[in-house]
């Protein structure tokens, strides 16, 4: 198996992408190799300098890559020699079996899109997060910012989509997939939530088990919990918070130690032909090694398949 890793992509890159490529390669098993997509001599000079022998990994060399700030689609077109778009070449050529990067979230997407292409029936993929429950272990939050705009059948497929993710990589047996809404009754919430309410009560391809609040959301009530991409990405960005607010507080506790994104390492993008990871822009080298395990445990397991077969 061979993993591809941007290593031009994130704030912190390429000096963090490659520690964490070196701490990655450590917890890697035999046959799987990481290919390491970004200016060679940059890396090559950063592992020397760690004593790290440059030929444990394979390299594309390129110098282009894609800011934070560019626009995704022109970016990803613009820029076929770009560290995101050369991985996404490859990915879709079968010369490397998961992708993943810190760099521009959009632009991961929309290469996702183009290259590897949506799975037959999916109508939008969605982006998931894990959430620490107090209780011990986490739930998966399913949208996340991939789909700001929703349709009520989109929330459906989020709860196919992060199910199975549960279910596959995390292996979490007929996992409970919850909507978050502003009320626990059936006819709460707005337009979109009440419609999409609905088709989930009526679906046989989850364990729907309601409404959630906000308040819940730590809680053991539910494994996956389904939303928009808008108000995924603003609850994720609060959850986000409390980590560095007990940091500067002082404060030390497990449960807000678990809101730590370097442990997670990266969002998966569901419901394309190929595993795709996301990082976080600030990755650290811990997140970085975080993110490869998680695209090589992707690549592993049945997800892709059993995907396909959900929505065939």
């Amino acid at each position: 198996m061979k993993i591809g890793l941007d290593i031009m992509g994130g704030d912190f890159a390429p000096r963090a992408t490659v520690l964490g490529a070196i701490e990655a390669y450590k917890a890697l098993s035999g046959g799987q190799k990481l290919v390491l997509i970004g200016d060679k001599e940059i890396a090559t000079s950063i592992l020397h300098e760690n004593n790290f022998d440059p030929g444990h990994f394979e390299f594309v060399h390129t110098t282009e890559m894609i800011g934070m700030s560019e626009h995704p689609t022109k970016a990803v077109v613009q820029k076929p020699n770009s560290s995101i778009s050369l991985g996404f070449q490859l990915l879709k050529e079968g010369r490397i079996q998961a992708f993943s990067s810190a760099g521009n979230t959009g632009a991961m997407l929309v290469g996702s899109v183009f290259s590897v292409k949506t799975i037959p029936g999916v109508l939008r993929p969605a982006i998931s997060s894990n959430v620490p429950k107090v209780t011990g272990g986490f739930g998966l939050l399913v949208d996340v910012g991939a789909n700001a705009d929703c349709k009520p059948e989109y929330l459906p497929q989020f709860g196919i989509l992060g199910s199975l993710f549960a279910e596959c990589v995390y292996n979490m047996p007929s996992p409970r997939v919850a909507l978050l809404n502003i009320g626990e009754e059936e006819e709460k919430g707005n337009i979109l939530c009440q419609a999409a309410y609905r088709l989930m009560k009526e679906s046989k391809q989850f364990n729907f088990v309601g409404n959630i609040e906000g308040r819940d959301l730590f809680s053991d009530i539910a494994d996956v919990y389904v939303t928009d991409g808008f108000t995924g990405n603003v609850t994720l960005k609060m959850a986000e918070s409390f980590y560095e607010a007990s940091q500067k507080k002082g404060v030390k506790d497990e449960f807000f130690d678990r809101f730590n994104y370097e442990q997670y390492g990266g969002s998966p993008i569901l419901g394309v032909n190929a595993p795709v990871v996301v990082g976080h822009g600030i990755s650290t080298p811990e997140a970085i090694k975080n993110m490869v395990l998680l695209s090589r445990n992707m690549a592993e397991s049945d997800l892709i398949k059993k995907i396909r077969e959900a929505f065939q």
